[in-house]
């Protein structure tokens, strides 16, 4: 007697099993995280917003972008004043991820963009009422490389959170007072993402003709 086997099929003597190995798990999700830090020996606090695509739980790419605020308390002779740092920068989303299949991962996201950087009077603090424009004086272009390291908690199909800590390596800025020259620095934090991490999953076919 002989058998039929055909591709994506492996037949045992109790039952004929589908290898869809080769298949992708596709998810999308959005992201908001915050996190804590330091800047040239400052305070530096930062948000930021994210949006991916998930390959097969293994690997996002997207976007995503970052304000960055800094308690630097620096004094502008000519403004007569102090002034706190602040920068908005976004860019290219990568983060291959380990242990996928677990209730906790290990990911290691890598953030490429380009942002500006600039001072602001740091009145603002005190005084809600307080409102500065910036000029093009006031800015300077900014080019980032933002690596890092996250752990991944999976608590549902469409909720993951996630925590760790990420390092900025910036192209150097050129702004009065000029007492800082890049924004390089440490920072940690959580995160939440919100979206489908295994959309259209695998399924085996039961009736086989």
């Amino acid at each position: 007697m002989s058998v039929l086997t055909s591709y994506g099929q492996e037949e045992t003597d109790d039952y004929l099993e589908f290898n869809d190995r080769n298949n992708v798990v596709h998810g999308v999700y959005v992201g908001i995280n915050m996190g804590l830090g330091e800047i040239d020996g400052g305070n530096a606090y930062n948000g930021g917003l994210k949006i991916a695509y998930v390959a097969n739980q293994q690997f996002e790419v997207g976007f995503a972008s970052n304000f960055l605020y800094s308690e630097q308390d620096i004094y502008n002779n000519s403004l007569s004043r102090y002034e706190d740092l602040i920068a908005v920068y976004g860019g290219l989303h990568l983060e291959p991820i380990f242990f996928s299949k677990r209730r906790i991962n290990l990911s290691f996201p890598l953030l490429l963009g380009a942002g500006a950087v600039g001072y602001v009077d740091n009145k603002f603090r005190n005084d809600e009422s307080y409102v500065e424009d910036l000029t093009e004086d006031d800015i300077d272009a900014v080019f980032v490389a933002e690596p890092g390291i996250n752990a991944l908690f999976n608590i549902s199909r469409y909720l993951q959170l996630e925590a760790g800590v990420k390092y900025r390596f910036s192209s150097r800025i050129d702004l009065p007072p000029t007492r800082i020259t890049r924004i390089n620095g440490f920072s940690a934090g959580i995160g939440v993402k919100v979206g489908i991490f295994n959309m259209g999953r695998n399924r085996y076919k039961k009736n086989v003709q």
